[in-house]
Parts: C-alpha cells; structure tokens; sequence
C-alpha cells in the first residue's frame, strides 16, 4: 500500500482538498480542538485562491495522483514476479482515499498488507499520519490483517542510487562552471523537532548519504514550503540561493529531496518560482534535478523495501 499526501487533479477539487488537510490534527495544532471544523472550512475558502491559481498555471491539476498510480503500477509489474502481490495507493487528503484502499483490501481477500509511506524521511505529520489513517479505515472496515510499516527509508542504497543518478546527468549540464547543490526539503515547524519529531535527522541522513556520492561538488541544505506562522526549519531556500549567488556561485543544482513525485512544489515552487528568484539574484544557470517518479532504479528500490519488510514479518 503506497501512501501519499495527495494534491487537487482538478481546480474544483482544491476546497475540498484544502477542508480535509486543515482538518487532519497530525499536521495543524489548535489550542481549541471542537473549532477544528469552522477552522479547516474558513481557511479552505480564504486559501484556495493561491492553490487553484498555482495549478491553473500548471494545466488545472497536479500530477502527484497520476504519477503515484505509474508507480503502483511499475511495483507491482515488479513484485509480481516474485509472489501472489497488488499493490494500491491512497492518499491522506483527497482521492483514492485510504478508505477507498481498505475496502479494495476487503474485496480482494489480502492477507497481509505492507504499508509504504511515499516519504523518505519519516515525519508525524506525513509518514506518520497516513499510517495512522490507513490503521484507522482498515479497522472501521473490520480487517485485522498483519500489518508490516515502513516508517523511514531515508539513505536506502537504492534511493539513494536512484536520486544521485538523476543528480549526475543534471550536473553534467553545469560542466564547467562553478556548481553548487542545493538540497531542498519541506519545512516543518521546529517544535516538531523540539519535541523528538525524527525529520530533521533524517533529511540529513538523505543529504549526507547523497552529497557522498559527489564529493567534490559543493552543497548545503535549504526547506522550502513553509506553511504557517512561527519558527520553522530553515535556512529558507530563497535566502540560501541568494547567498550563494552573492558567494559566486554560477551553476544551481537543485536536489528536492522530500518528494517522490512532481507536483505543484517541484513544478510551480521550484520551477518557477524559486528560478525566478535565481535569476534575479544573478544565478547563471538554474537547474532542478527531475523528481524520481517512476525511474526504473527507484521502482526496485521500492521493491526492495517491500520485500525486505514482507521477509521481516
């Protein structure tokens, strides 16, 4: 069972998208719990604005739905030469929900389930709340099944192969001048991380793990996405490209790290948003390192970590 954030396919599924994640208590703490609702639903009208304008100049949807069902679809191709497999997906916000999964679940007769978190980094409010949701739908629908949970994969040698080729052949477009990577994970706020949340300590091992693959290119690590007010984890990746561009840097790899698929925070965060502000701060050339998707190296490290969850049990 992959396990993603989900993102709106259409504009008219932004509102009901934005209610369900502001209402999910894993990822936005309110002092007063019973507002929760009047919250998720007032924010969701006010904020919908800059998502459906964000996707309406990505083509009217994100992709993150489609490219998760590639994936699925490449896994089990995988898996299925190795026993009796399906694979599915659900998304904690918006469709296929993980009660639409639960149910398909029921009707096919599984007797086990191995849950995959599309996060490399394990992090309550993703990771955690999308094994929280599916334990919680599986149990409403009657299933106790043995249930195997891949809570981090942060630095698995096949993630790691697989996002530090895409790095390779982007740098070999910067050949010849002065090439800095910078690695970009979602932001989270830092009580998160104050109160033991293990995010941050992963990203790093991702980043370590990566950066070792090309030792004598440059890098450092930025957040990107920050959602809300107080402190969060930083260095912001705009105030990071701008220093380095006033360092002399001429060639900006840009490594997302947090994200297995494209969408609007690799297409329209990245692509256009943070390009702009490197050109303007006078970065040369501005590159961004294509997001793993479907990369037959990334599909066997997810297979891998199916199998190796699955021999655990």
């Amino acid at each position: 069972m992959l396990l993603s954030m989900g993102e709106p396919e259409s504009l008219d599924a932004v509102r009901p998208y934005l209610r369900e994640l502001l209402s999910d208590p894993d990822l936005v703490s309110l002092p007063v719990p019973f507002l929760r609702p009047a919250f998720a639903w007032g924010v969701s009208i006010l904020g919908s604005g800059r998502l459906r304008r964000t996707l309406r100049e990505m083509g009217g949807g994100s992709p993150l739905v489609r490219l998760t069902a590639r994936q699925g679809q490449a896994l089990e191709q995988a898996l299925r030469k190795r026993g009796d497999f399906r694979v599915h997906w659900a998304m904690r916000y918006g469709a296929p929900s993980a009660q639409d999964a639960a149910r398909r679940l029921q009707a096919e007769g599984a007797q086990s389930v191995v849950a995959l978190p599309l996060y490399p980094q394990y992090c309550k409010a993703t990771s955690g709340s999308s094994l929280k949701d599916l334990k919680e739908r599986m149990r409403e629908q009657g299933l106790r099944l043995p249930l195997r949970e891949i809570r981090s994969w942060a630095d698995h040698p096949g993630f790691v192969a697989a996002l530090g080729e895409l790095v390779a052949r982007t740098l070999a477009r910067a050949a010849g001048q002065k090439a800095h990577i910078l690695f970009s994970a979602h932001s989270v706020p830092l009580s998160f991380i104050k109160a033991g949340d293990p995010y941050l300590a992963d990203v790093e091992r991702t980043v370590a793990a990566v950066s070792g693959v090309f030792p004598d290119i440059a890098h450092s690590l930025s957040f990107q996405s920050r959602g809300g007010r107080g402190e969060w984890l930083g260095p912001a990746i705009v105030d990071e490209t701008e220093r380095l561009a006033r360092s002399g840097v001429e060639a900006l790899v840009v490594v997302p790290v947090s994200f297995v698929c494209d969408h609007s925070e690799t297409l329209h965060e990245l692509d256009i948003e943070l390009r702009r502000a490197a050109q303007a701060a006078g970065i040369r050339t501005f590159l961004r390192v294509p997001a793993l998707n479907d990369s037959p190296l990334f599909i066997e490290a997810l297979e891998d970590l199916v199998l190796r969850a699955e021999a655990a049990a």
